[in-house]
C-alpha cells in the first residue's frame, strides 16, 4: 500500500507537503534560536548547550538533538526526492513545448526548482561552517555559537551566501505553503486569500528574521 501511494503523483505531492510542514516548523524554532544572539553571548551559548540536554533526564545527552536531526534529514531527503521525481514525471509527460504560451506564473512558482537547489547547497555549506566547523573562516569553537556566527558574518562571502539563500527560502515558502495547503485539502475558494496571506507573512517573517543576524553583525549591533 505504501509503495502504491509513493508511486502516485498524489502520494509524492503529499510527501512533499508533509515534509515541507515539518521543515517549516523547524525553521520557525531555528529562527527564534538565532535571534537570541541579540541578547548577548551568554544567552545564545546557553541555548546551544540546552539543545544537547533537551529531553533530559529521560533522554541521554544529545539524544534529543540527534532525534531532531534524523527527523530533519528524513524530511529533507523525502522532500527533495519527491520534488525531483515529480519534476522528471512532468517533463516526460510534456516532452515538447506548448504551441500556445502558458499563463505567466508568479516569480516564486517559476523559481521553486532553482530555489530548492540553492537551499540544498546552502544546507551543506551551513552545516560544514557552523556545525562541524570544517569550512569555518575563524577558529571554530564548539558550543560557542556567538563567536562562530560573528566569524562567519565578518566575511563578505558568508554574508552573500546566507542572504541569497534566505531570499530563496522566502520565495520557496511563499509558494510552498499555499501549495501544501492545496495538496492536503485545506485550500478552497474562500480560504485561498487567507492561505496566501499567511504564506506571504511567514515568508517575510522568516526571511527578515534570519537576515537580521548577518545584518546585526555587519552593522556592529552584534560584536
Amino acid at each position: 500500500m505504501a509503495r502504491t501511494v509513493w508511486d502516485s503523483s498524489v502520494g509524492k505531492k503529499t510527501v512533499m507537503a508533509v515534509s515541507g510542514i515539518v521543515m517549516l516548523l523547524y525553521l520557525v524554532a531555528h529562527m527564534i534560536g538565532n535571534l537570541k544572539i541579540f541578547f548577548g553571548p551568554e544567552e545564545i551559548n546557553h541555548y546551544a548547550r540546552w539543545l544537547r540536554t533537551m529531553g533530559g533526564p529521560v533522554l541521554h545527552y544529545e539524544w534529543g538533538l540527534w532525534i531532531a536531526r534524523v527527523v530533519l534529514v528524513v524530511a529533507v531527503v523525502a522532500h527533495a526526492t519527491s520534488a525531483y521525481q515529480l519534476s522528471r514525471r512532468d517533463i516526460k509527460a510534456r516532452p515538447s513545448k506548448y504551441v500556445h504560451k502558458k499563463p505567466s506564473a508568479s516569480y516564486a512558482t517559476r523559481t521553486m526548482r532553482w530555489g530548492g537547489i540553492i537551499l540544498g547547497l546552502f544546507i551543506v555549506w551551513h552545516i560544514l561552517d557552523l556545525t562541524t566547523g570544517t569550512v569555518h573562516p575563524g577558529g571554530y569553537q564548539h558550543l560557542h555559537p556567538y563567536q562562530n556566527i560573528i566569524d562567519t558574518f565578518s566575511t563578505w562571502y558568508g554574508n552573500v551566501t546566507y542572504i541569497v539563500a534566505m531570499l530563496a527560502l522566502g520565495l520557496h515558502i511563499q509558494h510552498g505553503f499555499w501549495s501544501a495547503a492545496q495538496t492536503l485539502g485545506v485550500g478552497s475558494r474562500t480560504r485561498d486569500r487567507v492561505l496566501k496571506t499567511v504564506g506571504n507573512a511567514l515568508a517575510a517573517l522568516l526571511t527578515l528574521g534570519f537576515i537580521a543576524v548577518p545584518v546585526g553583525v555587519m552593522t556592529g549591533l552584534v560584536s
